[in-house]
Order: C-alpha cells, then sequence, then structure tokens
C-alpha cells in the first residue's frame, strides 16, 4: 500500500505555524525534532483519530522560498480540511480568529466555506454530503 504522508508547507516562523495549526485549526504536533542544520522537523496532523496526511512545516529558505510563504498554489484553493460537523468546526475556527473568506455553502457535494491560514493560503473546510 502507498500513500501520501505529508504535504510540505513553507512557512516564516516554525512556533508560530504551530500555535496558529494546533490553537486555530486544533491539529495536533506529531514531531519537532531539531535537525543538525538549524532547521527542524515539524509534523502537524488534525485531532485524534482522523488520520491522513499530515503537513511538514518546512520554514522559508532564501527568497524564493520566502515568496512562496501564502501562495503556493497560486491563489487556488490548495488544502481541503474535511470534517465529520461543519457547524461546529466553522463556529470554533471563527471564534478562534480564523478568517473566512465566504459564508458558508450548501453544496450537492457538501457544506463548505474557504478560510485562510496564517499566511494567506486558502482552504476548503468541508463536510462531504453523506450518500
Amino acid at each position: 500500500m502507498t500513500r501520501i504522508a505529508l504535504v510540505a508547507l513553507v512557512v516564516d516562523d516554525y512556533d508560530e505555524a504551530i500555535r496558529f495549526y494546533t490553537e486555530a485549526l486544533g491539529f495536533r504536533l506529531a514531531e519537532d525534532t531539531p535537525r543538525p542544520d538549524g532547521s527542524r522537523w515539524v509534523v502537524v496532523e488534525p485531532g485524534p483519530g482522523a488520520g491522513g496526511t499530515g503537513l511538514l512545516l518546512a520554514r522559508a529558505r532564501g527568497e524564493a522560498q520566502r515568496s512562496r510563504i501564502g501562495d503556493q498554489t497560486g491563489g487556488r484553493v490548495g488544502f481541503f480540511l474535511y470534517t465529520d460537523d461543519f457547524a461546529r468546526d466553522h463556529a470554533r475556527m471563527t471564534a478562534a480568529g480564523v478568517t473566512f473568506l465566504e459564508e458558508p455553502r450548501y453544496e450537492p457535494y457538501g457544506s463548505v466555506a474557504v478560510f485562510r491560514d496564517l499566511y494567506g493560503n486558502r482552504w476548503d473546510l468541508l463536510q462531504p454530503a453523506t450518500p
């Protein structure tokens, strides 16, 4: 079996990124290991029991990487956070200061609202429709 385990997300600062993903989005810190070159291997994952892909928070090195912070997908929604309770998570994230770019929408495929992360990357909060 193969699966995508991690997706790298370029960030400006490890600690502020950890705070945002754990406090505002409710992720858990799965790993934070110093590396010999002064960087860190930082992995955050959706809440307990969620399974799936984690984020490798990678601090930008050099101007080329810094220029991509917050715009890794050219302005498109690039990340999709699935939930089993859209109203609960939308309310919790709003209370935690997450910026939603639209009011919730109810589409044939599910409940959805686009939000920005700490750096401006666009995400969907999405509860898939039940079959």
